[in-house]
């Protein structure tokens, strides 16, 4: 059979896929009606855009000592209204404004990289197991209990402590430890469907097992996991500074959201401000998001019990 007749196949025989691409748009369209959802992505926009092009613009070194400007007050604390450092400066003169941007910029990076490694391993694996059953299905799933029983952040200090933590091994030991969630919803979803009726038409139009899975059954994969990959950011970017805070993440002079805060622990008495700048900016960027995601889930509860 021809690749335009199968493609054609795949076309015509997947009602339920297309449902399921049908259900990602209408839970979308629902959260963006939503002006809890609209709020959260105007912060969300507001914030990554000043991360991206305010350092730049500014001109100025996030890495840069001035020691005769250390340890300078925001200018909203004091009778000196001198903006050249909108949100005072740190103990050897760095600019806190745009070393916050700056730790923002990687904690965006690596949480939304992160998430896609995920996103990429589970469904891949959730897919397989889900699809092919028997012994692939077992063995997965027994290599996704195993790695279930290991807590996130354990593996991270134990693979980052013996090796350098680049920002590469960063998001790879994340990912590495949270994609069985989606390999399990992926498992279950293509468990149920295999075994429809277009499913089986595909199958004997011709498509290899690849496509099928790609263009049948990866639709009804998404509904259930659009809400959770956009939380999974946020935790991503918690677990980030947290790794950064303990040493194990970005290394210094690189300014992260943990480096900067662990730096300020020693100052929270005189120069409070270098460790809750970070933390103000890490604070409204998870509320963003956790604006999105809580939209979303209603939005898919929702559609989903109105079509039930």
């Amino acid at each position: 059979m021809s690749f335009a007749q199968t493609n054609l196949s795949l076309k015509v025989s997947a009602p339920e896929a297309q449902r399921g691409a049908s259900l990602s748009r209408r839970i979308w369209k629902a959260a963006l009606a939503s002006n809890e959802f609209r709020v959260g992505v105007a912060i969300f926009a507001v914030l990554g855009l000043a991360a991206l092009l305010y350092p730049a613009l500014s001109g100025i070194d996030p890495t840069k000592m001035n020691v005769a400007g250390r340890l300078q007050s925001p200018p909203f604390l004091g009778d000196k209204w001198n903006w050249a450092a909108p949100l005072g400066t740190d103990q050897i003169g760095r600019d806190m404004l745009v070393r916050s941007l700056v730790g923002l910029r990687y904690s965006l990076l690596i949480g939304l990289s992160t998430v896609v490694v995920m996103l990429i391993i589970g469904c891949s694996l959730g897919s397989l197991a889900g699809y092919y059953g028997g012994r692939i299905d077992m063995v997965i799933m027994r290599i996704t209990d195993a790695q279930l029983s290991i807590p996130m952040i354990i593996l991270a200090i134990t693979v980052l402590g013996v090796s350098r933590p680049t920002i590469p091994a960063i998001i790879l030991v994340l990912g590495l430890s949270s994609w069985p969630v989606y390999a399990r919803v992926t498992r279950s979803v293509v468990m149920t469907e295999r075994k429809s009726e277009y499913v089986r038409a595909a199958q004997v139009s011709g498509a290899s097992d690849f496509r099928i899975m790609v263009w049948l059954l990866a639709p009804l994969v998404l509904p259930p996991i659009i809400f959770v990959s956009v939380l999974d950011v946020a935790r991503m970017m918690i677990f980030e500074s947290i790794l950064g805070f303990i040493g194990l993440g970005v290394q210094p002079p690189t300014p992260t959201f943990g480096n900067i805060i662990a730096d300020g622990r020693k100052y929270l008495l005189n120069a409070w401000w270098i460790a809750t700048m970070p933390g103000v900016f890490l604070c409204l960027t998870l509320t963003s998001i956790n604006l999105m995601g809580a939209s979303l889930e209603r939005a898919r509860n929702r559609i989903y019990g109105g079509v039930s």
